[in-house]
């Protein structure tokens, strides 16, 4: 999944930064409420994970502005504040959950496993195509009906390819996604793990699904790709 933070302590931020990635999620962090907010508007992301206390623009103000311009992505908001009136405010604004600091990690974890099961539930159960399905509520993956092993990029890089079913997506779209935007376009890390994927999912399979248009990017199809 793809997730701001924004958070102004860059020891918070490059913490929870670290732990997300490790999980396989791709992060993006920012430091200030302005800046935050504007990519919180015009970029997709699965969750957001909003400090209160920011400069140039708070979490609450970042909060309600993004919601009246239609941003409905889940934000988990951070505050050292942890009385009743200040959670109030933040879920008045369009916070979705609460987390006072300082907190464990895992706690951190497990209200953004809560908060990305509850989106998958609604955009959808079983990512499929063909005879590939994927469930972003267990992570299991099958090809005609056998278990599919992945390692945690390879997943995220196969539910992003699923989720935008016979689309182009150029590899700075997928870098940005799958990994974060300090992603080098000119690393060939994209093309390795497509390789991966591809010998895991079409492998031994009469029906290729994974296709490359060559200096375009590559497209997750059941039919014969464009060129």
């Amino acid at each position: 999944m793809k997730i701001l933070v924004v958070e102004d302590e860059e020891r918070v931020a490059h913490f929870i930064q670290k732990g997300l990635k490790e999980e396989g999620h791709a992060v993006d962090v920012y430091y200030d409420g302005e800046e935050g907010g504007f990519y919180a508007e015009v970029n997709d992301y699965d969750l957001i994970i909003l400090d209160l206390m920011l400069p140039k623009k708070n979490g609450l103000v970042v909060c309600r502005e993004i919601r009246e311009r239609g941003v409905s992505t889940p934000v988990l908001m951070l505050t050292a504040r942890d009385s009743v009136e200040d959670k109030v405010r933040g879920l008045d604004a369009g916070a979705d959950d609460y987390l006072p600091k300082p907190f464990a990690f895992e706690e951190l974890l497990a209200r953004v496993r809560a908060l990305l099961r509850r989106r998958s539930e609604v955009k959808t159960s079983t990512l499929k195509m063909a005879d590939l399905e994927l469930d972003p509520i267990t992570r299991q993956v099958t090809r005609a009906g056998k278990g599919v092993r992945l390692t945690t990029k390879e997943y995220s890089l196969l539910e992003y390819l699923l989720r935008n079913p016979k689309k182009l997506l150029s590899r700075t779209l997928i870098g940005e996604h799958v990994w974060d935007m300090n992603f080098d376009p000119e690393s060939n890390v994209i093309d390795v793990y497509v390789s991966h994927l591809r010998s895991k999912v079409d492998k031994g399979h009469d029906m290729q699904l994974i296709h490359t248009l060559r200096g375009q990017g590559y497209i997750l199809t059941d039919e014969a790709p464009f060129h």
